[in-house]
C-alpha cells in the first residue's frame, strides 16, 4: 500500500446512499468499485488523505478518538454545488462531522484535510456538473432516497486505488 498505488481516507460510511452512489461511480469510473463486501463507497469523509502506512500508534489513537465519540443521527436531505462543480448532500447536524475531522487533523497535524487545498466542509459527494448532470436532474435521480435519516455508527479507514478500494480497518463509536 504506497501512495502510487492510491491513497487511505478515513470516512464515516453512509450505507443509505450505497446503491445511488455506486451507480454513479459505476458510471464514471468502475475502477473504482470495491469488490469488499465492507467498503461503503457512500460516506462523509473525515480526512483525506491520510497516512500511507499508519502504525499501530496511529491506528490506536483512531481507535480511542471513535471510541470517546458516541453515535450519532443525521439527516442528509438537500442538494448543492461547491464552485469547483461537485454535487453534493450536505449532513444536518454537521457539528458532529466538524469535530471528528478537527479532532483528527489535531492528531495528525502532517495530514491537513484534503492537504489544505479546500475546506473540510462535510458532505456526500453524489454527482459533478462535468457528467452533463444538474442539481434538478440529481434531486429528480435521488428521488425518494431524500430526505435520508442516517447513523453515524463507525469510522472506516478506506483506501482507494484504481481496481484496489477496500476497507483496512473500521471502529465502532462510542466502543
Amino acid at each position: 500500500m504506497g501512495r502510487a498505488s492510491g491513497h487511505s481516507v478515513l470516512v464515516v460510511p453512509v450505507p443509505e446512499l450505497e446503491p445511488f452512489v455506486v451507480e454513479r461511480t459505476q458510471h464514471y469510473d468502475d475502477s473504482f468499485l470495491s469488490a469488499d463486501p465492507s467498503f461503503v463507497h457512500a460516506h462523509i469523509t473525515l480526512l483525506a488523505p491520510w497516512l500511507a502506512l499508519p502504525s499501530a500508534d496511529d491506528l490506536e489513537r483512531v481507535a480511542k478518538l471513535a471510541s470517546a465519540t458516541e453515535p450519532f443521527d443525521f439527516t442528509l436531505a438537500d442538494v448543492h454545488v461547491f464552485p469547483g462543480g461537485t454535487i453534493y448532500l450536505d449532513p444536518v447536524p454537521s457539528r458532529p462531522f466538524e469535530s471528528l475531522t478537527a479532532e483528527l487533523a489535531a492528531a495528525f497535524p502532517q495530514c491537513p484535510p484534503y492537504e489544505g487545498l479546500f475546506d473540510a466542509i462535510p458532505h456526500l459527494t453524489v454527482d459533478h456538473l462535468l457528467g452533463g448532470v444538474g442539481v434538478e436532474r440529481t434531486r429528480a435521480a435521488l428521488g425518494g432516497l431524500l430526505p435520508a435519516s442516517c447513523r453515524a455508527e463507525r469510522i472506516s479507514l478506506q483506501w482507494y486505488a484504481n481496481h484496489g478500494c477496500r476497507t483496512i480497518a473500521e471502529w465502532e463509536l462510542g466502543r
